[in-house]
């Protein structure tokens, strides 16, 4: 016999606890905005020491998305007592525009109160109660254990949860089968991999100059770094790029050029694609690494297994690993996650962001119900990390995430479940394709009805409330295709044209 589970919504009304958000990055705050306009209490952790600390990181980086499309409604709407008005014009912010021109500023106008940083959540769990147990559960707050600045532990009581902690510093293996190469560890210590998004005409750049560099990655976190090197090696004699992909073309990064509806993303990919065919990166597709082994002069040899056997990158002294993200869900150990296990997103939103086969428009409007894990009500995975493993992340559906779900703690489900995206009207699309055909022939939109051939039952039925003709939503690349179209012999890349600077497609 089951009981019916108590609404998250009664335990915020009736403990007056706050919900805890974890993360303070542009989804984090955008949901503290959307709680303190439902009239709930937010309590915002945030493990780095100032609000945005992931994007800090790769705050050199250009993201592909105006204004418009990062900044939540709400927050806007809270910002604007302060005299605060969004940026206009068309061009899309730095990392640390994002930062210094919206996220501290939000900061503030929320207070210390409700955004606490250098406050890192190590674990989450039901007071009184580890995760075997399951009678009366959902009546209990949660419990959030905080470490400080200062290394002290305390426990935060809260009546719902939301983790926004994303996916930055998890980032996915250099081994081909999801588990580390043989020595990559070895390599790691030994100071020879940087991570995804180096600033090489920056801070980093006596690093890079006049020295090898391989980077791994199908994402735009590997375009961004290449076309930096590239810029590098024409003011620092000597300086050599090497690229490796582990599928056997790279159309779908090069991307649909001016047909792409994000005109920075288009130039990054067509960029990206002069650059290889001059010769001026030395490419190489099918590459799936096996191990690292340093050498006694400071430099590492790559190996790698091809179509035609094994084969060795030598003489590299540095490793950008762009190999996506992956979320880190340890400190979520004791709640009773409902995740598929393929993605590590959420069960009901897996189908509708699996990058295998999504050949055309990906990003459906969702909110707290596709969100939810049933054995754990008041707890939500947002943002980055709720889509897993995909690449497939925009922050306006954050925003629209984060909105849906204060509204279902608030007790407005009709408003909670009136779910949209206010988007063009078409599809995010990716392509594998051979390089040598020209990306301008690749057909303009891409947000036609993929056949029943291309998309397996269960993602079909996902999609089943596209079935009336709505747009498929997102930002259109120009150019058609997916994982499942591939025909590279199982070699198939890592992720998705959708990956971006912080891992995600456009912000």
């Amino acid at each position: 016999m089951t009981s019916t589970p108590t609404p998250a919504s009664t335990l915020v009304q009736q403990t007056g606890l706050p919900v805890v958000v974890i993360g303070a990055g542009p989804v984090g705050l955008a949901a503290a905005a959307h709680l303190c306009d439902r009239g709930l209490t937010p309590l915002v952790l945030e493990a780095g020491e100032h609000v945005g600390a992931a994007m800090r990181a790769w705050g050199h980086i250009r993201t592909f998305t105006p204004w418009q499309y990062i900044v939540d409604p709400t927050a806007e709407k809270l910002l604007a007592p302060t005299g605060w008005t969004r940026p206009a014009g068309n061009v899309p912010p730095t990392g640390a525009e994002v930062v210094g021109g919206y996220l501290e500023p939000l900061a503030d106008v929320l207070g210390e109160a409700v955004v606490r940083t250098g406050a890192r959540v190590v674990a989450v769990t039901r007071e009184g109660l580890d995760k075997s147990r399951t009678v009366g559960r959902e009546q209990r707050p949660f419990l959030v254990r905080v470490q400080g600045r200062d290394g002290a532990v305390t426990d935060v009581r809260a009546a719902a949860v939301i983790d926004a902690s994303g996916t930055w510093g998890q980032r996915n293996p250099l081994g081909a089968s999801g588990l580390p190469a043989v020595g990559e560890a070895e390599a790691e210590g030994a100071g020879v991999l940087v991570g995804p998004l180096p600033d090489v005409l920056g801070a980093d750049r006596a690093r890079f100059a006049g020295r090898r560099t391989l980077v791994v990655g199908m994402g735009h976190s590997a375009a961004n770094t290449l076309l930096g090197l590239a810029q590098l090696a024409r003011e620092e004699a000597g300086t050599e790029i090497v690229w490796a992909i582990r599928g056997t073309d790279a159309r779908r990064l090069f991307g649909g050029g001016g047909a792409d509806e994000l005109p920075d993303r288009g130039k990054l990919g067509t960029d990206l694609r002069s650059l290889v065919v001059s010769g001026a990166i030395e490419h190489h597709t099918g590459f799936s690494i096996t191990g690292l082994e340093l050498t006694g002069d400071s430099t590492v040899t790559v190996v790698g297994q091809t179509a035609g056997g094994e084969q060795r990158i030598t003489g590299v002294h540095n490793v950008a690993a762009a190999t996506g993200f992956r979320p880190d869900v340890a400190m979520l150990s004791e709640v009773r996650l409902d995740l598929d296990a393929g993605l590590d997103a959420p069960r009901q939103l897996a189908p509708l962001v699996d990058p295998g086969f999504h050949s055309c428009g990906t990003v459906p409007p969702h909110g707290h119900r596709e969100l939810a894990h049933p054995e754990e009500p008041g707890f939500y995975v947002v943002g980055m990390k709720s889509y897993g493993r995909a690449p497939t992340f925009l922050i306006t559906t954050g925003n629209e995430q984060v909105r849906s779900i204060a509204a279902h703690l608030s007790g407005d489900d009709a408003a909670a479940d009136e779910v949209q995206l206010v988007l063009p009207e078409t599809g995010v699309c990716s392509v594998s394709l051979p390089l040598t055909d020209d990306a301008a022939t690749a057909g303009g939109s891409c947000c036609g009805t993929a056949s029943a051939a291309e998309v397996p039952a269960q993602v079909d039925a996902a999609h089943a409330a596209w079935a009336n003709g709505e747009a498929r939503v997102g930002f259109a690349t120009g150019v058609a295709g997916g994982r499942a179209a591939g025909t590279d012999g199982g070699l198939l890349p890592v992720t998705e044209v959708r990956g971006q600077a912080s891992g995600s497609c456009c912000g």
